[in-house]
């Protein structure tokens, strides 16, 4: 079983929460995150730390307890130093370029790929081949990641598509005659 419920959540300086009943409101100088707790937890806060507790007799509430722990810590982190995640672009003429408000990729199709980005994520292109997306909730800076990784998954033979910086492909031995 898991404890990680049982350890306290710093907050550091610079960053606000407010808890009114079942909504709870983290500020810091990177922008602000609402969260709904689930009624199965009980928050504390404490001085410069939140405390996760499960209620008595609710199933699930040490798992639940948990969870909001690792939520509210991500929500913390973010608005306190934010989330990035890199993607790489391999395979001849794969380009990544920022038109306004709209990420513009040549991926090897017969047009390019127009993806819009969210409000609350940005994107920047130091290079052709590079992409870093930043942004202070780590389910959306995630989620946009996957997204435009899913227009061209790299592929096991030669490695070409967009991958995570950090992805190590296991590459496959071309078919023998």
């Amino acid at each position: 079983m898991s404890r990680i419920a049982n350890a306290p959540v710093a907050v550091p300086k610079g960053v606000d929460i407010n808890l009114n009943g079942a909504a709870m409101t983290v500020k810091g100088p990177k922008g602000s995150i609402a969260q709904t707790i689930n009624d199965a937890v009980e928050v504390t806060i404490g001085d410069g730390e939140l405390t996760f507790a499960a209620r008595p007799g609710v199933e699930n509430g040490v798992a639940l307890a948990g969870t909001m722990r690792a939520v509210v810590k991500n929500m913390v982190t973010g608005v306190s130093e934010g989330f990035e995640r890199k993607l790489n672009l391999v395979g001849v003429g794969y380009r990544a370029q920022m038109k306004g408000n709209s990420l513009s990729l040549a991926l090897g199709f017969s047009h390019p790929v127009d993806f819009p980005v969210p409000e609350d994520v940005t994107i920047e292109t130091p290079s052709q081949t590079e992409i870093v997306i930043k942004g202070t909730d780590k389910q959306r800076v995630g989620q946009t990641a996957a997204v435009i990784r899913n227009y061209r998954p790299p592929e096991p033979y030669k490695g070409k598509g967009v991958k995570y910086s950090d992805e190590t492909i296991v590459r496959k031995e071309a078919k023998k005659k």
